[in-house]
């Protein structure tokens, strides 16, 4: 897989006046949402706490945990005294049964979601790949002294991007799109489908050259499968984004994973003591954090620090189809 330009903390976006010069690209500053790391960097990561961490999101409720095991534990130990044969031990048999079916659910649970992330992330990989094919054909049909064509589709391209990526987390950004001769962003409705009205204003310059001579008919259909892709990926994304898991195996897992944690320090406090208080925060610990880490990858269109960086990706494409046309 094509992985796009890496175009990191750069927006090359167009003014007006760059718009003239087909080489000439301004670079601004851009705040990307994903966490960028060096998986080898073992001790770096293990003491480090970043933003999308699942410590740090966790750390309340890990407190509320260790609270809650330290209640048990001193009642249980201080006021109860239950002897050695007390039916307390009897619970650490349901969790010796339920931890197995706990751990399957939770990696399929994890795998679904990254199954959902991987497929957004080859989506976006189509889409770039396409949009460079669309560009490098363009640049060979398209005559040297049309430059009102070439700065066209040099902007609308780009746009297609980049109001899917607005699109997809729910929001519309004018500034985000390239104005040029014959597109004002301001004309878009953002009430309406952003990514099919850019799509159209592609589609009418094209038809607007064919009516003129400039496309044969056979450059129509060289140009059809990239251009038909964009309408494709889009529908994709959409997908991915208004599924979610079902509520019922969501709700479930939640209720599974917060009953099993809550009764281990009455299943092991005779065992463990006090020391219940670290091990049973230390289950949840791993337990909520799949879940959580699922959560948080099923819908990789936001602004998360695990979603997919499709601003870079936008901005990849905008520097790609900038060179090419």
């Amino acid at each position: 897989m094509t992985s796009p330009i890496d175009t990191r903390n750069t927006d090359f976006s167009r003014s007006k006046t760059d718009q003239a010069s087909p080489t000439k690209i301004r670079v601004t500053s851009t705040f990307y949402p994903m966490v960028d790391y060096d998986s080898k960097e073992w001790l770096r990561y293990i003491l480090s706490f970043q933003k999308g961490d699942t410590a740090r999101k966790l750390a309340p409720v890990l407190l509320a945990v260790a609270v809650y095991c330290g209640g048990v534990a001193y009642v249980v130990i201080e006021f109860v005294h239950p002897g050695p044969d007390s039916d307390l031990k009897n619970i650490a048999i349901m969790h010796s049964l339920l931890g197995f079916v706990i751990s399957t659910l939770l990696v399929f649970r994890t795998n679904t979601a990254y199954d959902r992330w991987w497929e957004g992330r080859k989506a976006w990989c189509s889409l770039t790949n396409n949009s460079r094919n669309l560009a490098l054909k363009l640049a060979h049909i398209l005559g040297p002294d049309d430059v009102d064509s070439r700065v066209y589709f040099r902007s609308m391209i780009p746009n297609y991007a980049f109001a899917l990526k607005n699109h997809l987390r729910g929001d519309f950004d004018a500034t985000d799109l390239t104005a040029c001769p014959g597109f004002d962003p301001a004309s878009l409705k953002p009430t309406e489908h952003v990514p099919n009205q850019v799509a159209m204003r592609l589609f009418s310059k094209m038809d607007e050259l064919y009516q003129a001579g400039t496309f044969r008919p056979e450059h129509l259909l060289v140009l059809n499968g990239e251009f038909s892709s964009f309408t494709e990926i889009c529908g994709i994304c959409e997908r991915i984004h208004s599924t979610p898991i079902p509520y019922s195996y969501s709700s479930f897992l939640k209720k599974f994973v917060a009953i099993y944690c809550l009764t281990l320090p009455l299943g092991y406090v005779l065992l463990l003591h006090y020391w219940v208080i670290p091990v049973v925060v230390i289950v949840f610990y791993v337990l909520a954090s799949l879940e959580l880490i699922a959560e948080e990858i099923e819908d990789p269109f936001g602004t998360d620090a695990n979603d997919l960086p499709t601003e870079r990706m936008a901005d990849g494409i905008r520097k790609a189809v900038g060179e090419l046309l």
